[in-house]
């Protein structure tokens, strides 16, 4: 069985669909379609317990997948997968065209200006459709920064590091302070 910790989120289970155990899963992905192929592997954990399912079948609603897994036939067994993260091993995610990244490379990579001025400590990535966004903290501190080629002038998740190359200002502009609450609360 993987470790969980390693493994990495490509979704959440909102709900039970219908009654046949079918559940709607709010996708963190953008290989939806690729993730939750009939056959494939995932990982749920309730409790301390790991579970692996199988995906049974599948068939997709404005985005998000309706899956039946094998061994869950029920509403009761739906409902007890609501609201649990999915989670695959790392090494089933596949490759990525050069320059691009799958946000668990970046989630921790230090960020610092070319300048040599620290920034902070990637916490997340936000946005979808479009610009994604480097949250990035630093002392209770959160700044938000564009994902984009012109400002994250180099990015080596090996090394565990951003550059920023950012225009006069971004970093005081987007700069915010997050209560203690929050820092606390569901970052991954």
């Amino acid at each position: 069985m993987p470790d969980w910790d390693v493994m990495i989120a490509v979704g959440r289970i909102a709900r039970p669909h219908g009654n046949a155990g079918r559940v709607i899963v709010n996708p963190d992905t953008d290989f939806v379609e690729e993730r939750f192929r009939k056959g494939n592997v995932v990982y749920v954990r309730r409790g301390e317990d790991v579970e692996r399912l199988v995906v049974r079948d599948v068939r997709f609603h404005r985005g998000r997948p309706i899956i039946g897994f094998e061994g869950v036939s029920t509403i009761p067994g739906a409902e007890a997968l609501a609201n649990v993260e999915v989670r695959i091993p790392a090494e089933a995610l596949g490759g990525l065209p050069a320059g691009t990244f799958y946000h668990h490379e970046l989630i921790g990579c230090r960020v610092e200006t070319v300048g040599g001025r620290p920034v902070g400590t990637v916490v997340s990535i936000e946005g979808g459709g479009g610009t994604h966004r480097l949250v990035i903290e630093d002392a209770g501190a959160e700044v938000q920064v564009p994902l984009v080629a012109s400002i994250c002038v180099r990015i080596d998740p090996r090394e565990r590091v951003i550059l920023l190359d950012p225009p006069e200002g971004l970093l005081d502009l987007n700069r915010s302070r997050r209560s203690p609450a929050a820092r606390d609360g569901g970052r991954y």
